[in-house]
């Protein structure tokens, strides 16, 4: 009787992560539309989301065969991995659905638009998924744009703390 009782408070530990962001993307691009992937990802590359140890630099989403992989996402080597560590940089493919798939290949033969990684986060059941966004690229005067909202946005926080 007290083992069961032992057994469902260990599994009942609830792990909360904090989301890895993509800040940069946001800058970078006008995101139209917004998707959860699920990973394909090996045993040690989830123990190192876990540790938040995840770089966004220069990622982004392309298309092969018909299936979307992810390029260039950093996700550092486990510290007590083995010889079966994996390869930092490698391509990682992304689980949508064929609809969802669909859709997004059809934007993307379109000009200007891309499929850039968002934010990279654990469902309560410990999956990691991948927020990804189509968008545009912003020209230089869009980013300036969004400098000035920013720091209005900033401008009217600090008077109401005032308050």
């Amino acid at each position: 009787m007290k083992r069961s009782m032992y057994y469902t408070w260990a599994f009942s530990f609830s792990f909360k992560m904090a989301e890895l962001r993509n800040r940069s993307a946001f800058f970078e691009f006008a995101i139209e539309d917004k998707f959860i992937a699920g990973m394909v990802l090996t045993g040690t590359e989830i123990k190192s989301i876990r540790g938040n140890r995840v770089s966004f630099n220069d990622s982004f989403c392309y298309f092969s065969k018909g299936e979307l992989y992810v390029k260039s996402l950093h996700i550092a080597e486990y510290a007590f991995g083995t010889h079966a560590n994996h390869d930092p940089l490698r391509e990682r493919k992304l689980l949508l659905t064929k609809r969802e798939l669909r859709k997004l290949e059809n934007k993307i033969k379109e000009r200007g638009y891309s499929i850039i990684p968002l934010r990279i986060f654990m469902t309560d059941k410990g999956y990691a998924k991948m927020e990804i966004g189509l968008g545009k690229g912003k020209k230089l005067h869009d980013k300036r744009d969004s400098i000035k909202q920013r720091e209005a946005d900033r401008e009217l926080r600090r008077n109401y703390k005032d308050l």
